[in-house]
Order: C-alpha cells, then sequence, then structure tokens
C-alpha cells in the first residue's frame, strides 16, 4: 500500500482520531479469511510478532516458489526492488534489500562506525545495531529518553562531535512505542544530516496512527544523509522470513550494499511481492493490532497499571515490580512477555497477539499481580 493510499485510507477508518474501534474492522475481519489460531502450550507475545502472517496469498506465493528455488534470486529480486521503489516513491537505485532489516542496521553500523567513529542513539532503543557495532569497537552515546518516554533530540545534538559517524533514532521507538514530532524531528534530521548520517529505523512505521505522518524517505528523496529502514517482519507478518529493505541517496545504498553479508532468498522475495500486493491483509493486521491494543489499554486502567499509547503492534507499561521476576511468573503461567529494558526495570514491553492470547495474557498477568 503506497503511503499516500495509507493516509487516506487511515483517514476513512478514523485511525487517526483515536484507538477506538470502528464498523470496517467489523467488514474487513469478516471478509478475510484467516487461518485458524489455537493456543498450544506457551503465548508468545516478547517478540513483537504478527501472529496472523503470512497471508493465504503470500502462503501461496511461497509454496509456487518452491520450484525455482534451484536458482539464483537475482531476477526476482530486481522484480521487487522495482516494487519498492515504486511504493516509497524512488528510483530503485535508492533501494537495499536485505535479510531482514535487522541486517541492514548492523551493515549501516559498521559502514558508519568503525575507524574510531561514535554512534548516538535513545536509551532505550532497539539494540541490534549498537551492539553490533560496539563488537567491532565502536563507541556508542546512549542518550536517555525525556519523561515523556520520547528521544531526547536536543540532549542528543549535545553528543554530537568529530567522531559521530551515525545517529540512530528508531520510529516509532522500540520499546516505548512513542512517536517523536514530525516537524521537530525532520528539523532535528535537517539541520544534524551536515553533521553525521541519520538513520531513521521505522519497522513499526505501518501502524502509526497519525494518517499524515511523514516517513523520513521524503527527506532521502531530498537528497539529505538520511537512511530509512523498513521491514516486512511487523505488519505483513513475515518476521521468519527475513527480508527488509533500507532506503537512501544511491551513493550511501552503493556504500551500504558492500557491507552486507546475509542477503534474503528466493522464497523471501516473491512472498514479499505478493504481500505488497496484499492490501486486505495490511489493512486487517493493523486493524487488529488496534483491536488487541485498546483491550490492553481497558485492562490497564482497570488494574491501574500505567501505561504509554502505542504507534506499534506492542505496548510498554509499568508493572510496579522488577521485570525480571514478573517475566519468570508469567512464564510458569505459559506466557512470554518483553525482555529487561534497562535501566527501566519496572516497566514492560507486551506484544499484541490473536484476541485469545491477549484475553490468556490479562488473565495471567492478574493472578502474578495480586
Amino acid at each position: 500500500m503506497k503511503n499516500i493510499d495509507r493516509r487516506h485510507w487511515l483517514k476513512t477508518v478514523g485511525l487517526s482520531s483515536g484507538f477506538a474501534l470502528l464498523g470496517p474492522l467489523d467488514i474487513i475481519a469478516r471478509d478475510f479469511e484467516a487461518r485458524p489460531f489455537k493456543i498450544d502450550g506457551v503465548v508468545k507475545l516478547n517478540s513483537n510478532e504478527n501472529p496472523f502472517g503470512p497471508s493465504k496469498e503470500v502462503r501461496t506465493a511461497i509454496t509456487q516458489a518452491f520450484d525455482v528455488a534451484c536458482r539464483y534470486p537475482f531476477k526476482a529480486l530486481s522484480e521487487l526492488v522495482e516494487m519498492i521503489a515504486e511504493k516509497e516513491g524512488v528510483p530503485k537505485n535508492h533501494i537495499v534489500v536485505t535479510g531482514g532489516s535487522t541486517e541492514g542496521l548492523h551493515a549501516t553500523g559498521l559502514t558508519y562506525g568503525l575507524g574510531g567513529r561514535e554512534i548516538i542513539a535513545a536509551d532505550p532503543t532497539f539494540q541490534a545495531m549498537l551492539r553490533y557495532a560496539e563488537n567491532f569497537g565502536t563507541h556508542v552515546h546512549r542518550v536517555p529518553v525525556n519523561t515523556n518516554m520520547e528521544h531526547d533530540l536536543e540532549a542528543m545534538a549535545k553528543r554530537v562531535n568529530n567522531r559521530t559517524g551515525l545517529i540512530f533514532i528508531c520510529n516509532p521507538n522500540n520499546p516505548t512505542g512513542t512517536l517523536l514530532n514530525k516537524s521537530g524531528l525532520s528539523d532535528f534530521c535537517t539541520s544534524m544530516d551536515s553533521k553525521a548520517m541519520i538513520f531513521s529505523d521505522e519497522a513499526y512505521y505501518d501502524f502509526i496512527t497519525e494518517p499524515d505522518y511523514p516517513s523520513m524517505v521524503e527527506l532521502v528523496k531530498k537528497g539529505r544523509n538520511i537512511i530509512v529502514s523498513k521491514t516486512f517482519s511487523k505488519v505483513y507478518g513475515m518476521a521468519g522470513l527475513r527480508i527488509g529493505y533500507l532506503v537512501a541517496r544511491p551513493d550511501i545504498a552503493d556504500r551500504l550494499k558492500a557491507s552486507v553479508m546475509a542477503n534474503t532468498n528466493i522464497l523471501a522475495i516473491e512472498a514479499a511481492k505478493m504481500a505488497l500486493k496484499d492490501d486486505d491483509f495490511y489493512k486487517f493486521s493493523i486493524l487488529k493490532n488496534t483491536e488487541a491494543k485498546d483491550y490492553l489499554y481497558s485492562n490497564f486502567s482497570e488494574m491501574g497499571l500505567e501505561y504509554i499509547p502505542s504507534h506499534t503492534n506492542f505496548v510498554f507499561f509499568k508493572t510496579g515490580r522488577d521485570i525480571r521476576e514478573v517475566n519468570a511468573a508469567m512464564k510458569k503461567e505459559n506466557v512470554l512477555i518483553g525482555r529487561p529494558f534497562p535501566p527501566m526495570y519496572n516497566w514492560v514491553r507486551i506484544s499484541t497477539g490473536t484476541m485469545q492470547e491477549m484475553e490468556v495474557f490479562i488473565q495471567a498477568l492478574k493472578k502474578v499481580m495480586a
């Protein structure tokens, strides 16, 4: 779904005005042929996965691709790059397809973090790039989020020095689920990209409920020193297939390609091509995610637990107890929840799942928190 179409759709269904569920959810849910999900053993709500995917159409594309699994994926990859480029509104030489968006983060961390250079990032945030770069000697400045659990862009700007190679921004942020003010983010990027490369991790961009919220791809189109990462793991439900992509100016894209080690495969490529065409599943995923979050918000409020309204497929909430203890207790109830995000040891991240999984989670949480 193209960004402009997505924005129009969000306005149409009313998700932009809040998280309340509206009529279109019921209509799409009835029309969507979802495979049955049964809870058998552990309820896994710790990795921000989409439990409804891949869609029926994507699964068909995967099985049909078995016949060409003996072939190298170059032609199919070229076709996918063209489709992504059209979706993002950029020439195809701006696209770098990777084995999951995490590989794109790793490649960027190497490209802009080696040779004594440094990376600046919020804390807490997604750690894949940061820890990978640290393995190769890069120093990471971790800047605490502000009182609203958002990136403190002003404090991050003060950390920039002549050794800064990259500024990492995860927006919406993982694990807090918060979204930066769009004008503040744009101003930050355009004022700082002359001093360091800016990386905008938009893994959860599809779940943003503001219909006019821009992707930083818009700045890439203007030739800025910006790299944007996106993934097929979340809204498309393809985390296990490992495919994502970067969007960057052609000269930057070429540098990143040289650092990529984990290329994707023919099955993932064919799946991604079909996923981009499957608007019904895209809408279904977003609406079911909203339904799950609305259920969580209602129960957290009833239990008196503080939470942060989320622009992702997870919710960050305050247990008031050490998450390591809560995590262990929930595991005994066969429910897996998010890992610790130091220094916030009394906050926890819970992924959205099916409504049956959400009900099991709340039942277990009430027992554990009693």
